[in-house]
């Protein structure tokens, strides 16, 4: 057994021969129970996407055909310092020769180089070792990766005269390495000084708050201004964003107490709702309630809970309700009321009182 298993230490070493699409990198586990060693080759630890040279930057390389008539190119004196400088740059390619400057530049990946021959661009080329005269040639890399440039703060007045401060970004990268070079001095700043001019012109075009609610919109507008002045720099502008609206104390107070306001107007409206509907279902419980059952019902439950109290002495009142004295007359049609049949007299009189005889009927209906 090896000293491997006794000690129980893992291994995980890069397995050759992987199965195409694993990018030769699978996982091996030691397992040191039972002594035994286990190995799991079927799922892939890494996986790796094949470098492809169009995935990293396009080809710049070119070369611009010389003039025949340029005399600083053909002339004597020009292909004089081409000779020597060839000469000397043959002689600086010896590693141990550290008088004479060495004729080959390295090109770094993401720029591209461009070479001037007597002050003049002469070639563009691609990352690597480039080869140049070192008393005719110069070379100067630029850089072709996509940037990133931040606007400073910029003040704007919009068209309902707020004055807001916006700070936005914008993302370009070089797709011309010659007119970037030559044809403008500085293009970062450049862009800087077209954005900021070209922001105050949009955002004093708008009100404040469509500068709060159509951000994205007003971006967009302002890259598509910006990419028509930078595709004669050679520049392409990737996106432009504004980054953040800052207001002043009196706007942010201003704009909070209306935003309050709105609030509190709306809740006043949905208890101004609630209280229709409340009125509606009133009114329609109302009505319901209006009708003979019911009312008879309600005095049907009052009496029986006032029957219900203990020491209470209740006094029966007549009552207007027509099945009560629909009630009260079928009764005192039958002789169960206090008036006599005919041909009888009452016991009080002919004449009796009307508030008597109110009392008596209202006895009668409770003792029904």
């Amino acid at each position: 057994m090896s000293s491997n298993n006794a000690t129980g230490i893992a291994k995980n070493p890069i397995v050759e021969g992987a199965p195409p699409g694993t990018g030769g990198y699978l996982a091996s586990n030691s397992a040191p129970s039972g002594g035994a060693r286990s190995t799991n080759t079927e799922s892939p630890l890494i996986t790796v996407q094949p470098a492809k040279r169009s995935d990293l930057q396009p080809s710049y390389a070119q070369v611009l055909e010389e003039d025949p008539d340029d005399v600083s190119t053909t002339g004597w004196y020009g292909s004089m310092i081409g000779g020597l400088g060839s000469f000397i740059g043959f002689l600086g390619a010896i590693p141990c020769c550290v008088v004479c400057p060495n004729p080959y530049k390295p090109v770094h990946q993401g720029s591209v180089g461009l070479v001037t021959k007597f002050g003049k661009f002469h070639r563009a080329v691609d990352p690597g070792l480039v080869k140049i005269n070192p008393l005719s040639e110069k070379l100067i890399p630029v850089d072709v990766k996509i940037q990133l440039c931040e606007v400073p703060q910029q003040v704007c007045m919009t068209k309902d005269n707020v004055t807001v401060h916006l700070t936005s970004v914008i993302y370009y990268n070089i797709v011309s390495p010659h007119k970037a070079t030559f044809g403008i001095s500085n293009v970062r700043q450049a862009l800087i000084e077209r954005t900021q001019t070209t922001l105050r012109h949009v955002v004093g075009a708008r009100v404040l708050q469509d500068v709060i609610e159509r951000r994205e919109e007003i971006a967009q507008s302002i890259s598509e201004i910006i990419e028509d002045v930078a595709t004669g720099w050679g520049v392409h502008v990737e996106s432009m964003l504004i980054k953040d609206i800052v207001f002043s104390r009196e706007l942010q107070d201003s704009l909070s107490m209306a935003a309050q306001s709105k609030r509190i107007g709306e809740s006043k409206i949905i208890a101004a709702r609630a209280e229709v509907e409340s009125a509606k279902l009133m009114r329609q419980a109302a009505d319901i309630l209006s009708s003979a059952p019911a009312m008879q019902i309600r005095q049907l439950e009052a009496m029986q809970a006032m029957a219900k109290t203990a020491n209470a002495k209740v006094i029966f009142l007549p009552t207007s309700n027509p099945s009560l004295q629909q009630s009260l007359q079928t009764s005192i049609g039958n002789g169960e009321g206090p008036s006599s049949g005919p041909g009888q007299s009452s016991d009080f009189g002919g004449d009796m009182d009307p508030a008597f005889t109110r009392a008596l009927n209202a006895h009668i209906v409770s003792e029904m």
